[in-house]
């Protein structure tokens, strides 16, 4: 006989349920007082806050891209959606007015750290928005250098069809370089450690969690986490618990951190002395990527 758990059971950042409500896909394996379809919406503003409570001033736990696909359980009276991503399964409270029905499908992704969307297919006209790296946009046409998108006019040659992706995740990440640091945020104009590490990947075509202690667990293969210099390799992921940064070579760590309040480029074996008297813990784990 099957028994159904708890939703506390299970991790809450993955699981769209509670004890008053949960997916319908849920009903049998978690308990809840009501189960419910969910409703399938996009992100329609330049990036919507995915937060712990429905409440501005809520822990922002992960942002959601424009495009983004997002499956809505519940809408409350104060114009909060909860809801979980498509791209990486997580769960929160995301503001109605960020999110449509009924958007169509994605064809490309911008490439561009940041590009800006106007009303027409001019750089002379003020700007309506600006999208960060991995916003996806439907193209309807091109017009001149722009494509024309629902949202407005973006300069074409920072886009490129879904299909396309970057060779180098390092690379992607290195453009972030001067990006303020960000708890919970994954966009250039702020983004954390492990923020950083998927959205890199992910314009790479790799899909990874958005935690840091969910990627030491289960991107590339351990390694230990004493690695030799001699045997470090260009994107290596090093852990440390509740932090994550990725080598640009054996003596370089490229990473977004709260000591500088960046993204930042330093010398490996400096960064680990400081957090090791800071934190009085060493690195966890170095994982790697195949290929």
């Amino acid at each position: 006989m099957s028994q159904t758990l708890a939703p506390r059971s299970f991790d809450r950042r993955l699981t769209p349920a509670r004890p008053d409500l949960a997916a319908a896909h849920l009903r049998g394996v978690v308990e809840a007082a009501r189960y419910v379809e969910g409703r399938a919406m996009r992100v329609l503003e330049a990036s919507a806050a995915v937060r712990r409570e429905p409440s501005p001033g809520g822990a922002l736990d992960t942002e959601a891209l424009h495009g983004e696909a997002v499956t809505a359980y519940e809408f409350d009276a104060e114009g909060w959606v909860w809801g979980q991503l498509a791209r990486d399964s997580y769960v929160g409270w995301m503001p109605a007015a960020a999110l449509i029905e009924g958007a169509p499908a994605p064809t490309h992704r911008v490439h561009a750290l940041r590009t800006f969307v106007y009303p027409g297919p001019s750089i002379k006209l003020p700007p309506v928005a600006a999208l960060s790296l991995g916003s996806e946009v439907e193209v309807l046409r091109m017009q001149g250098d722009f494509a024309v998108t629902p949202l407005g006019a973006v300069f074409a040659q920072h886009l490129r069809p879904l299909a396309e992706t970057e060779a180098d995740f390092v690379a992607v990440a290195e453009r972030f370089v001067g990006v303020p640091y960000l708890w919970g945020g994954k966009t250039s104009l702020g983004l954390d450690c492990s923020g950083l590490v998927q959205l890199s990947l992910a314009m790479c075509g790799v899909a990874v969690p958005r935690d840091s202690d969910m990627q030491e667990a289960t991107v590339g293969a351990a390694l230990p986490a004493d690695l030799p210099r001699a045997e470090r390799r260009r994107g290596d992921l090093v852990f440390w618990k509740g932090h994550v940064g990725m080598l640009r070579d054996a003596d370089t760590l490229l990473h977004a951190n709260g000591h500088h309040m960046l993204v930042e480029s330093e010398d490996f074996d400096a960064a680990c002395a400081r957090i090791l008297a800071k934190t009085g813990a060493g690195v966890t784990t170095v994982r790697r990527l195949p290929g």
